[in-house]
């Protein structure tokens, strides 16, 4: 009990030098808290949605896929997967039906304002056109107008009419596979649920099976209503008796909520892990924020402590006082954490309605487990940070604490850390190095995070015995211009090296990161870059920004027939295709299937054979490490069959090496064998246009004319098609960098809480120096340039970490066909000169501070 109230008193006295290691515990476990909270709610709400709509059996394609329906890709062919549209009179007479319903359904459509804008949502969900039934009455009400009625009406959701200010009467275009349609805005329905994001566009039946299916009298599904006589199972078991058990899918009301729901949790698991990987660095980072604040409060109480020994009190019970403070400041920070968690959830939901998916906060779902997890895990995490300052607490003697203010550091044990640190350090980067002995990707995937594991936790353990070289380099070069200022702030940084390594690793492990991912994103983007210099033929490109390909409505457009600028245009289309070798064995690849003219527009480097006769009917072109791996050889005949039963004879006229899969891949055969043999060939996903010599100007001014109509389509040229890919891969790293803030931002507290416990700890010398003639300027100078100091020497060993990182991993990335290594010097420079500025703004609030001491209650200060 004793300890106990020592405990609490001690808490009590110390709180406001917590506050900041509690601010770390409060925004790690708000981001593990809210994002648990967000995506429960998330699947909660799509749950709800599925439980309303569904039937108590659902009809569908056997080849249907629900991962493919949520990426909105419509199977590649514009055309969804469909069942004949006889099942409902084959159906009416199944005992224990009630009710049938038959649903159009396709994510590959386009729709256009009147502005000739695309109403598709900014959050990159699809366009659903779909005929409207009594199932859509389920969840949507409509609130003006009415349901379509004919060829020319269109019916939207609420939210899409908001966005797209869209109303009654509004014209409407509907780009298919299979025709360009104008519509009329005929009603407006609202979603009595929740909005997954998607625009919905509703027809009727008859114009839905026109333009989704190109009029074929088929379904996508068929959703049966029972008389309530039979049960769920029941009733699947006797359709399945009457369509047969394995033509189709199958699925009662459970069956269909969970598959829908499974999707929908699959879709969204990425983002959880993501985003509770970055909230697992910040708690790391945390974690020396936390170490470095007890230490430095036992290094303060030192005398204190030694009193309680001196009167009695054991080893165990001061470790034990030490750790029940940081119990009581892992439940506080917790318990705070876990509210702003639900805050940052709600805020979450606030930004997916901004981009289109309304959510409702009377949907929040909070369950009983995240306080549980948010909670330990805050706990936890004080408490292991707390223990190594506790035990080092427990071992100070009565008479040691009483001849000194602070804690020696053990020189035995430091050296025993500098070496360990050492070995682990070299262990990894040996690691790291072994990544470019590897023939697979896949083989030195271990080696890689072996190598970052351990260069990390050595650096780490070897940091304080980096301090005084590296600090001390910093210094000739920043502080010593600063005089006497600038010596004393060397010296104060080098005065306590575990503690300036403690503080320094906190920032250098989100820098380190964002180093790794920068100079991975450089050399994807240079890689790509270097390829579209070396081997993009084509004069322009024309790429889609939706999924599901390119409608033959642009195609026709943009063809030599309409253009008579442009001397070819090839169609590149993909496809998963079986392919059967000599050896009888079986693989499954993405295959491109291209017209002859296409070696004009992407030129591949051959190892052997002919790339022209690979692309002639009847040819075809391999990669060089999967004729290895297979033993493919030249001349080869191998059977591809296609989706739809349809097959074909190739022969491997051309082996290619690897670098080609970065823009086309590397098995390739003509696109004739495919639109002979496949039941329905997909989209092409790109078309390569080549202008006729001395018309290439004026090709592209017909070329985006021709594809004003569909603003879903671009032209570019080879510079712009290299900013596309580009600015792919930086809007990825800036979310990833957006996460990693978090990470840095728990660092820069370590910064301020290190220098604002310094500044107490020094409180009796601030007040000799200032007696001796030290300006408030000067010693405010002095706190900024140690802590500037601080940060740059934690950037230095991130970001030369990092690099080692993204090199290794760029080693990987060579094997598949991206062999560029690119440093990205202008963002290290610039994240190096940010931790300076990072530094100084940590000082700002510690230096003000001990500014305004007082002198002389400064100078009595024991």
């Amino acid at each position: 009990m004793t300890v106990l109230k020592t405990s609490l008193r001690s808490f009590y006295a110390h709180k406001w030098r917590m506050v900041l290691s509690g601010m770390a515990v409060v925004l790690s476990v708000a981001f593990v808290c809210g994002t648990l909270v967000f995506t429960a709610t998330m699947n909660n709400t799509f749950s709800k949605l599925f439980d309303v709509s569904a039937s108590n059996v659902v009809i569908s394609s056997a080849e249907s896929d629900l991962a493919d329906d949520f990426a909105g890709t419509g199977g590649g062919t514009g055309r969804p997967d469909t069942i004949p549209g006889t099942l409902e009179q084959e159906l009416a007479e199944v005992a224990g039906v009630d009710q049938i319903t038959g649903s159009i359904v396709s994510t590959s459509a386009m729709a256009i304002d009147q502005d000739n804008e695309s109403i598709s949502p900014t959050s990159g969900a699809p366009t659903i056109a779909a005929n409207w039934t009594p199932i859509d009455e389920r969840s949507m009400t409509i609130t003006e107008g009415g349901p379509p009625e004919g060829g020319e009406q269109v019916m939207i959701d609420a939210d899409t009419a908001e966005n797209a200010d869209l109303a009654l009467g509004d014209p409407l275009r509907l780009v298919t596979a299979f025709g360009d349609y104008e519509l009329t805005v005929s009603g407006i329905a609202e979603f009595e649920t929740t909005n997954p994001g998607a625009a919905l566009i509703y027809l009727d039946t008859e114009s839905a099976r026109e333009y989704l299916l190109d009029g074929a009298p088929e379904l996508t599904n068929v959703y049966v209503d029972s008389d309530g006589s039979v049960s769920d199972t029941e009733l699947k078991d006797a359709i399945a008796a009457t369509v047969g058990a394995d033509t189709y899918k199958l699925q009662t009301a459970d069956e269909y909520i969970e598959e829908n729901s499974d999707a929908v949790g699959q879709a969204l698991s990425i983002f959880e892990y993501v985003l509770l990987g970055f909230a697992g660095i910040a708690l790391l980072v945390g974690i020396f924020l936390i170490v470095n604040t007890f230490s430095m409060l036992v290094a303060q109480r030192t005398r204190e402590i030694g009193l309680m020994r001196a009167i009695g009190s054991s080893r165990r019970q001061v470790n034990r006082s030490v750790l029940i403070e940081a119990l009581l400041l892992g439940v506080i920070a917790s318990l705070i954490g876990f509210g702003v968690g639900i805050g940052l959830a709600v805020g979450l939901m606030a930004l997916m309605s901004a981009l289109g998916m309304k959510l409702s906060t009377d949907d929040l779902l909070i369950e009983p487990s995240v306080p549980i997890i948010g909670v330990v895990l805050g706990i936890l995490v004080t408490l292991i940070a707390a223990y190594v300052p506790a035990r080092r607490a427990g071992r100070i003697s009565p008479m040691a604490a009483l001849r000194d203010a602070g804690m020696p550091g053990d020189v035995r044990a430091g050296r025993i850390r500098a070496t360990l640190g050492a070995v682990l350090t070299i262990a990894g980067l040996g690691f790291l190095a072994l990544t470019g002995s590897v023939d697979e990707a896949s083989a030195g995937a271990g080696y890689l995070a072996l190598g970052v594991l351990l260069s990390l936790v050595g650096l780490v353990i070897v940091g304080p015995s980096l301090v005084n070289l590296v600090v001390r380099g910093l210094s000739v070069v920043l502080l010593r211009g600063f005089g006497p200022v600038g010596r004393l702030a060397e010296r104060n940084a080098l005065r306590n090296p575990r503690r300036t390594g403690a503080t320094a690793t906190a920032l250098m492990i989100g820098l380190s990161l964002v180093a790794g991912l920068s100079v991975v994103g450089s050399s994807m983007v240079a890689s790509a870059t270097d390829q579209i210099d070396s081997s993009l033929g084509a004069d322009y490109v024309v790429v889609s920004e939706t999924p599901g390909g390119i409608v033959p409505e642009i195609t026709g457009a943009v063809s030599p027939e309409r253009i008579p600028e442009l001397d070819h245009v090839s169609e590149y289309r993909l496809a998963d295709v079986d392919v059967t070798l000599d050896s009888g064995e079986e693989i499954e690849v993405m295959a491109g299937a291209v017209p002859e003219t296409f070696s004009a527009d992407i030129d591949v480097t051959v190892v052997e054979g002919d790339i022209e006769a690979a692309y002639a009917p009847g040819g075809l072109s391999v990669g060089e490490g999967d004729a290895e791996e297979h033993g493919i050889a030249l001349g080869d005949q191998v059977q591809v069959a296609f989706d739809g039963g349809g097959e074909t004879t190739l022969t491997v006229e051309a082996i290619l090496s690897d670098d080609a899969a970065v823009l086309t891949g590397t098995w390739m055969f003509n696109q004739q064998e495919m639109l002979d043999n496949a039941a329905e060939a997909p989209l092409p996903f790109a078309l390569y246009a080549g202008a006729k010599d001395g018309q290439e100007e004026a090709a592209r001014e017909a070329l985006d004319a021709a594809v004003t109509p569909y603003p879903q389509v671009e032209v570019r040229d080879q510079a712009e098609f290299k900013e596309l890919i580009e600015g792919s891969v930086s809007q990825m790293l800036n979310m990833v960098y957006g996460l990693l803030a978090l990470a840095i931002i728990v660092a820069v507290l370590g910064v301020v809480n290190t220098l604002a416990l310094s500044v107490v700890e020094r409180t009796r010398e601030i007040g000799l120096m200032r007696a001796i003639g030290l300006s408030r300027l000067q010693l405010r100078r002095m706190i900024r340039l140690e802590s500037v100091v601080i940060a740059l020497f934690g950037a230095l060993l991130g970001l030369g970490l990092g690099m080692a990182w993204g090199a290794a991993g760029q080693r990987l990335l060579a094997l598949e066909g991206m062999p560029v290594l690119e440093i990205p010097w202008g963002t290290i420079i610039a994240v190096f000169l940010g931790s300076a500025v990072v530094g100084l703004l940590a000082a700002l609030l510690p230096a003000f501070r001990a500014g305004r001491m007082n002198v002389l209650n400064a100078i009595a200060t024991e």
